[in-house]
């Protein structure tokens, strides 16, 4: 597990400025990949993040960074959301729906007043097929987020490479008053999504350990959850 700190408003309001979330880093160490309405931390892809200053880390950022429950000040992450996966068509038209291989998604975790489409030329209206290992990652906040959409000018033309995906966020964690898992949505369970065979804003390192104790039990409980539905 690494704690991570939300430093904008970009996926709102699933995620507020100023929480601390828990990744599950372990997963993708077993083969995993992520999947469609996970939130995810990856490695910034290709200089989507060239404009961002480098914070200055403190102690307890140091030692915590030092034992790896967090990661480096001179890491340049991002946290969004994965619409699509490999092998996915994701398009937008005029204000939306968003639609993953021609079905439309209902999105209530999009921030209130947004549309799921943007109307602008810079990257809002678009259809692309997700190549094989790589995913499409969109903000909640979809009028303040600079995500896939408006990064298809880079050398992955907006795709994020599976082998960058740091892990999922599990909990948010603190403060204490937001805390709460992080559930895919259902919108991503409906029938007809899936498309043959089958994925801007930095992070920081926490600047406390908030939250640290009992992360453990809550990736063990995730793997029973798993392991059960996995027996039926």
């Amino acid at each position: 597990m690494q704690a991570f700190s939300i430093p904008s408003d970009s996926m709102q309001n699933t995620l507020q400025e100023g929480d601390r979330v828990l990744v599950d880093k372990l997963t993708p160490w077993f083969g995993s990949e992520p999947e469609r309405g996970e939130v995810v931390v990856f490695h910034d892809p290709d200089a989507w993040l060239a404009d961002e200053p480098t914070a200055e880390p403190n102690a307890i950022q140091t030692f915590l960074s030092w034992i790896g429950l967090m990661p480096s000040v001179e890491e340049k992450d991002l946290i969004k959301r994965v619409i699509g996966v490999g092998g996915d068509t994701v398009s937008c038209n005029k204000t939306g729906p968003l639609r993953v291989n021609g079905k439309a998604l209902n999105e209530p975790y999009v921030y209130p007043g947004n549309t799921p489409c943007s109307m602008d030329d810079q990257g809002g209206q678009f259809t692309v097929k997700v190549p094989e290992g790589f995913i499409w990652v969109m903000g909640d906040h979809r009028q303040n987020s600079r995500d896939s959409r408006y990064n298809q000018s880079d050398k992955n033309h907006g795709m994020v490479p599976v082998d960058q995906v740091v892990g999922r966020a599990i909990v948010k964690a603190w403060p204490i008053n937001r805390w709460g898992t992080l559930p895919v949505p259902d919108t991503f369970d409906q029938q007809g999504l899936q498309a043959g065979p089958a994925p801007s804003t930095a992070l920081t390192a926490a600047p406390q350990g908030v939250a640290l104790a009992g992360a453990v039990p809550v990736v063990l409980w995730r793997r029973r959850r798993a392991g059960a539905a996995e027996t039926r």
